[in-house]
């Protein structure tokens, strides 16, 4: 069985009141540079993933108005201004054209920057970890490591939701999960982005695990069409 390792943010969510990310750990300060989180209007909103300087991948059921989106890197504590952070406005935001929202099948998004992103040691794109967000404590990035089940686990807990683009994760017994307000974080495997937080049935309850988007890497190229991101 193959081991995840996440990276979660905990901040407020906007669509998803009262829910809260369980388990995890404090990360080292700014051990995830390729960290993204987007808000709405000033109000957080979803996850992503840095992919290059100028592109983040997230989840389509996150799209909202360019205008109104901005991406958030460098952050570490929430509630401190660190002096790391970078907060770019979304120049345009590209949904997979086959997205379905039922069963929230090609769940990507792409967020065009209206600048490039400065590297450093706080901000970087060179391997991947999963950002959650979430409401209430901790504020600073969260660490946790989760296992990858089996396509038979995950059809059994959802039946025929489950898309040949689509893997489970967590722990049958429930207990650590993501949230509603967690879409459009990656994932990583063996260092590289396997997935996308996409969707499940509450948060870290029994027999439901969490639902993600599957993700070739060495597909992912801006400016070809969309579908390659599928394996």
């Amino acid at each position: 069985m193959r081991t995840i390792v996440f990276a979660l943010l905990a901040v407020a969510v906007a669509c998803s009141p009262g829910l809260k990310i369980i388990g995890g750990y404090d990360c080292p300060p700014n051990s995830q540079p390729w960290q993204v989180y987007l808000t709405f209007n000033g109000e957080p909103w979803c996850g992503g993933s840095l992919i290059n300087e100028r592109w983040v991948v997230s989840a389509a059921h996150c799209k909202i108005p360019a205008s109104n989106l901005t991406v958030h890197l460098g952050e570490h504590n929430v509630n401190v201004e660190e002096g790391t952070e970078q907060r770019i406005g979304a120049e345009k935001v590209i949904p997979h054209p086959d997205y379905n929202d039922q069963p929230f099948n090609n769940d990507f998004m792409l967020i065009k920057l209206k600048e490039p992103a400065i590297f450093n040691e706080c901000v970087n794109f060179n391997v991947f970890h999963i950002i959650f967000f979430t409401d209430g404590n901790p504020s600073v990035l969260q660490c946790l490591k989760l296992p990858v089940l089996s396509k038979q686990q995950c059809v059994r807990a959802y039946g025929s939701r489950i898309t040949e683009n689509m893997f489970c994760a967590g722990f049958m017994k429930g207990g650590k999960d993501s949230c509603q307000g967690d879409s459009g974080g990656p994932i990583v495997c063996n260092g590289e982005l396997r997935g996308v937080v996409s969707w499940g049935k509450g948060c870290a309850e029994q027999g439901y695990p969490g639902v993600y988007v599957e993700v070739c890497l060495p597909s992912i190229s801006i400016g070809t069409v969309m579908t390659k991101f599928l394996c």
